[in-house]
């Protein structure tokens, strides 16, 4: 069976090593969204540079896969098609890459690969390991209302986690750590809906929910292979982020000369709830790093 990756350029994408703005190829979350919540980063083209968004595999215009089980959703897969993409492009020989949430986690991945034309990366709310992920978003929902808490347990515990309850329960966690925009911009709730159109991908790697990880790649880690990542990267978070700022310390200690910025109106969404700042500061860092 062929597969098929969607993609979408922004800007004028001019393949093979040029002078001027490197392209810039984006990697969105879940595992199992989609790349329209990230649109907000289409204005980094406003300068020359091309901006790349693709819908991952299963997802969203992509190739969907619904009977394909746990040992077909492997991080490698992904590390696959991202190179598999780069290369069809034209611009392996010299890029930046974003990724956020679970794309910095693929983010990182792809850099474990020593790609010789990547030119710096961008490490946006996520973390070095999934099992410090579910911690920290853990620690977070101790801080619900009681009932709300109450509420997932009871649907945990009785694996009924498919009942509007727990989804609504879930909100709760969303409005305060994902996005703390009121009401969500349309952008963020369309794109995040996503999941649930088709939730293969998020359900069988992830889990039911961000603190309920119970999927295939609940053990994931990438803390004692960061020093292998060579290329300079900016860490990114919101202060109210579900991927906690002191997630990214981790990361900090690991990738040699990383740097960090912190997002203080924030939580999972910057670029929706600070964008003027997460895009200058995401568009000078790549500047800096053509």
């Amino acid at each position: 069976m062929d597969f098929e990756t969607w993609y979408q350029v922004v800007g004028e994408l001019r393949p093979g090593p040029q002078d001027g703005p490197a392209p810039l190829v984006l990697l969105h979350g879940g595992p199992g969204a989609t790349h329209d919540y990230l649109l907000p980063l289409r204005e980094l083209a406003d300068g020359g540079r091309a901006v790349v968004f693709y819908d991952q595999l299963g997802n969203g215009k992509s190739t969907h896969l619904p009977s394909r089980g746990a040992d077909f959703w492997t991080v490698q897969l992904f590390v696959e098609e991202l190179a598999s993409l780069l290369k069809h492009l034209g611009i392996a020989g010299r890029y930046h890459v974003l990724g956020q949430s679970w794309g910095g986690f693929l983010a990182q991945e792809h850099a474990l690969t020593q790609p010789p034309g990547l030119r710096s990366l961008v490490i946006s709310n996520s973390a070095a390991s999934f099992p410090a992920f579910a911690a920290e978003a853990n620690r977070l929902r101790a801080g619900l209302p009681p009932e709300v808490e109450a509420t997932l347990r009871r649907h945990e515990e009785a694996d009924t986690t498919d009942d509007p309850e727990y989804a609504a329960a879930c909100e709760v966690f969303y409005h305060r750590h994902l996005c703390r925009l009121d009401p969500w911009p349309k952008g963020v709730s369309e794109g995040l809906a996503q999941i649930d159109v088709d939730p293969t991908v998020y359900h069988t790697m992830n889990g039911p929910s961000e603190f309920h990880v119970i999927g295939s790649i609940k053990d994931w880690s990438a803390e004692d292979r960061l020093g292998q990542i060579k290329v300079p990267t900016l860490v990114a978070s919101g202060r109210f982020d579900e991927a906690t700022p002191a997630l990214q310390e981790t990361l900090l200690r690991g990738i040699e000369g990383s740097q960090q910025v912190i997002f203080e109106q924030s939580s999972h969404l910057p670029f929706w709830e600070e964008p003027e700042r997460y895009l200058a500061v995401v568009g000078e860092w790549l500047n800096n790093h053509d």
